[in-house]
């Protein structure tokens, strides 16, 4: 098996393995209440997918998003964000199987800029 379909495999687990955990315990969520201005994401799922975004790119929260002001969208690359966000949702919808084939991972391997070439 190559080392990249590994790696992809691995990333998968690491996403499905955040994706299916619940809230934190105490219904309190770190950054203060409910989550504001979610445009493509889930309510329940958001904050650990944002953990899973930073690793995959190799970036901080504050590539996307404005320190301070994490809902505004004054930083036109989380529209970018959400847009890739979205391709995602729209490949892996096409497996019949319900799966998820592909992740920011499948590309980015951990870079900005995605992984063209072997």
């Amino acid at each position: 098996m190559r080392t990249f379909t590994r790696l992809s495999v691995l990333a998968l687990a690491l996403v499905l393995g955040l994706v299916a955990q619940g809230p934190p315990p105490g219904g309190a969520k770190k950054g203060g209440g409910a989550p504001k201005n979610l445009k493509v994401l889930a309510p329940d799922t958001f904050r650990p997918l944002m953990a899973t975004f930073t690793a995959a790119l190799g970036v901080q929260c504050t590539h996307c998003h404005v320190q301070g002001a994490m809902d505004s969208d004054e930083n036109p690359k989380k529209d970018i964000a959400r847009n890739m966000i979205t391709m995602v949702k729209e490949i892996n919808a096409k497996f019949p199987d319900g799966k998820a084939h592909v992740s920011c991972f499948t590309c980015h391997q951990g870079a900005l800029v995605p992984k063209m070439e072997p």
